[in-house]
């Protein structure tokens, strides 16, 4: 199973998820608002009802996702603006910060380079823009593979891009779901 087809998997999942019209806590509906663990178990349970899973997709908290013998992935979530349509402090250091340790997916990298599975490793970035982007997500993921590749000396593949639009969030309207092969 190739990073494309799982990516293309979780991207169905989310629309799936979204379109249900359901609310997280106090927010307006949508896929959107999800804080990452809820997130990741909705698409775990999404997933699991697809054959060619076999119901195999766990949730966990290294890796978020596993797919045993296939991947082992950690999941971020960047959201620029808040679910009341104002823009979000602090929303790009999930990403960037480039320290073991940490709880970005630099960090997320550091921990699948120590995974000791037999799982292919990935990241993947859950990212929400405006049908119009009214802030491009471009600059934030170019800055997270620069400096994963050039800082912290992380080997990744190409990046695998999906995008699906029609959510029914009128903030998260639209979905950018990015991910990289970690390398050994």
């Amino acid at each position: 199973m190739e990073l494309n087809e799982v990516l293309l998997d979780v991207a169905d999942s989310l629309v799936r998820i979204d379109q249900c019209g359901k609310c997280f806590r106090r927010f307006r509906p949508g896929v959107g608002p999800y804080g990452e663990p809820q997130f990741v178990k909705l698409v775990a349970v999404e997933l699991n009802s697809l054959p060619k899973y076999a119901k195999s997709v766990k949730t966990k908290r290294t890796p978020d996702l596993l797919i045993p013998s296939e991947w082992a992935i950690e999941i971020k979530i960047t959201r620029p603006y808040g679910d009341n349509g104002k823009e979000a402090e602090n929303w790009a250091v999930n990403l960037l910060h480039p320290y073991r340790g940490n709880v970005s997916t630099i960090g997320d990298c550091f921990k699948l380079m120590d995974y000791a599975g037999s799982e292919r490793r990935a990241v993947i970035v859950i990212g929400y823009e405006h049908t119009l982007a009214k802030i491009d997500l471009t600059p934030l993921i170019e800055s997270f593979e620069t400096i994963a590749r050039n800082v912290a000396h992380i080997s990744l593949s190409g990046k695998v891009e999906i995008r699906r639009t029609g959510l029914i969030h009128p903030v998260h309207q639209s979905l950018r779901l990015l991910g990289w092969e970690v390398l050994k």
